[in-house]
């Protein structure tokens, strides 16, 4: 594992655990779109499936644990959690994120690696990984002001995606045969997604103001 990976995932991981933060201390999900989280429990359901029967490393194993376990958790919080899920932005976060998915699985179908049951789940899981955050930033942009840790969460998660390309560049030259088109063209469009949230999230620190994106 190259330091691009792995700090990807660490930058993965701290954007959970930020979100975590906020639900558990504050006891508060406002900003955050169940939407979001949906799609996102929704990926690592669909990409994890040989979680039980394909063992990598202790490592990878975890990680999968993690962010299945973060990502179910996350969304019965904003939904049952009494004190939560009063916060929760309902009017605002009204991206019909059900639209996403069908679309996503049908490029998996038509779109693959190998057609077997798994292979299309991992690139659908791909697919929608890709553009699950649209929702998020939908509710942001519609909410304007943004609060530290949902501003931090978003960027954390953008940012792990941005390391992540680094990874696939350093290996794709130190790497013989190493050609991921999927994960290498959904990473793209996914990074695209973040760019206007990344201009006025670095603008926000670089003049010490309250982070507001444009209506």
């Amino acid at each position: 594992m190259n330091a691009f990976r792995l700090a990807g995932d660490m930058t993965h991981l701290l954007s959970v655990v930020v979100l975590l933060l906020k639900i558990h201390t504050i006891k508060s999900c406002a900003g955050i779109s169940l939407k979001t989280q949906e799609l996102y429990a929704l990926v690592f359901a669909a990409r994890y499936l040989d979680l039980f029967i394909h063992f990598i490393s202790l490592y990878n194993t975890v990680m999968k644990l993690v962010f299945l376990a973060s990502s179910f958790s996350i969304v019965w919080y904003m939904k049952r959690h009494k004190i939560v899920r009063r916060t929760y932005d309902k009017d605002h976060d009204t991206f019909r994120h059900h639209f996403l998915v069908l679309p996503c699985l049908v490029l998996a179908l038509l779109i693959n690696e190998k057609f077997t049951f798994r292979e299309v789940m991992w690139a659908f899981s791909i697919y929608l990984e890709a553009v699950a955050i649209l929702p998020q930033l939908v509710l942001l942009q519609r909410t304007r002001n943004i609060d530290n840790l949902t501003g931090q969460y978003v960027f954390f998660l953008g940012a792990y995606r941005v390391l992540y390309i680094l990874n696939w560049i350093y290996r794709y030259f130190t790497e013989p045969h190493f050609v991921h088109w999927i994960s290498w063209m959904a990473g793209i469009v996914q990074t695209l997604l973040y760019a206007d949230f990344f201009y006025y999230y670095i603008m926000s620190w670089k003049n010490n103001v309250k982070l507001e994106l444009p209506a």
